[in-house]
């Protein structure tokens, strides 16, 4: 009998909320940052790297995935665990969200969505009931409700509809999904920037008893201030005894006021992006590596990191990787990247413990204000 899913809160400063999930694959410490590996890898990322930097789980597409190399096939070839090396937990999303941006020719019903794959136009069908499916092939530890995602700004009609097709939709996940032990499936709140959409969705989703809830259709275009007013009204109206997963956030800043407000996991590909692309994330904020004040610079990015890519690389190598486009730029600052952003998560699950969260918060916030050192 597999060891079932359980998520305890440990500790408490204000809002914000120290905890651990526990499930067959590992535990999960919260607050949690999960690297995305949107087709079955952290781009420019071992595995072991991902696991060395502090990564307790790691986030898969399903969309990517039924598309590329198939569900099936993945199945097949024992699930995605042993496809990609990584025997620690996996949450998948439901696909929604790529289906919407990205996919040609989409067509949405209350049965679910068809549209044409964005790689070669064959045409696919992806209703609540296949969505769950696919996750399960995939054999994935949490899976994520089938949801629409609607685009801010809109028309308050568009948000209401799209909430309550996804509140149905939640509860056909949750059929399809059954009784599997050891693995989750979170259902998402929806209602865009309206207030009473949002407590409508949150109530509706808590009568469901869920395992987790994920906060949806948030950091797609609008202010941050709308977000963190989304999740003032939200997160109280979700059971405090659950995890609450904000989807596609963020930020470093980001991070730290969504879990002043009750947030324990989230997910996004800034870390890795902004390494392909010669950005690092760092204790002084963010460095841009394409800028010449680096060219002779023989200082590293942080001397004080425990990540070799920011402690014994100089600027100037770095520098010099970027602008050649060299594979090991990427490489190297998506390794930085993410041991930053694991880093701050250990920095705010410690403060948390010892009811130091808005001071250490204060320090960091104020450690990026401060800016880079200054040029040689």
């Amino acid at each position: 009998m597999a060891k079932p899913f359980s998520f305890e809160v440990l500790a408490i400063d204000g809002k914000a909320r120290r905890g651990v999930i526990d499930m067959p694959r590992g535990e999960i410490r919260t607050p949690a940052f999960m690297p995305v590996g949107t087709g079955g890898t952290v781009k420019t990322m071992y595995m072991d790297q991902v696991r060395g930097v502090g990564a307790d789980i790691i986030l898969g597409n399903t969309y990517h995935l039924m598309l590329r190399p198939g569900a099936e096939r993945v199945a097949r070839l024992g699930g995605l665990h042993e496809f990609a090396r990584w025997p620690h937990p996996i949450l998948t999303d439901s696909g929604g969200f790529q289906v919407m941006s990205l996919s040609k020719l989409r067509k949405l019903t209350e049965k679910g969505v068809t549209f044409r794959s964005h790689i070669d136009g064959a045409p696919y069908e992806m209703s609540p009931e296949r969505s769950i499916e696919i996750q399960g092939l995939l054999d994935s530890d949490i899976q994520m409700q089938l949801d629409e995602c609607t685009a801010l700004p809109a028309e308050l009609k568009e948000i209401e509809r799209a909430m309550e097709l996804s509140l149905r939709w939640a509860e056909r996940c949750k059929t399809a999904f059954g009784d599997q032990p050891g693995k989750a499936m979170f259902g998402i709140v929806q209602g865009g920037d309206n207030a009473a959409l949002r407590v409508r969705s949150a109530q509706a989703l808590s009568e469901m008893g869920l395992k987790g809830y994920a906060v949806g259709g948030l950091a797609v275009g609008e202010p941050q201030a709308v977000m963190l007013e989304m999740l003032d009204i939200t997160c109280p109206e979700l059971p405090a005894d659950k995890p609450r997963y904000l989807m596609g956030v963020g930020t470093p800043d980001d991070i730290l006021k969504s879990v002043a407000r009750g947030i324990d996991m989230f997910d996004c590909v800034m870390p890795t992006r902004a390494g392909r692309h010669g950005l690092a994330y760092t204790r002084r904020g963010k460095v841009n590596l394409r800028n010449a004040r680096h060219a002779d610079d023989p200082r590293p990015l942080d001397e004080e990191s425990d990540c070799p890519a920011a402690r014994d690389y100089s600027r100037a190598y770095l520098h010099h990787l970027v602008r050649s486009q060299e594979a090991l730029a990427a490489m190297l600052l998506t390794w930085n990247n993410l041991s930053y952003y694991q880093k701050l998560m250990q920095d705010i699950r410690a403060a948390i413990e010892t009811q130091t969260f808005e001071a250490r918060g204060a320090e960091i916030t104020e450690g990026w204000a401060r800016g880079d050192i200054p040029v040689l």
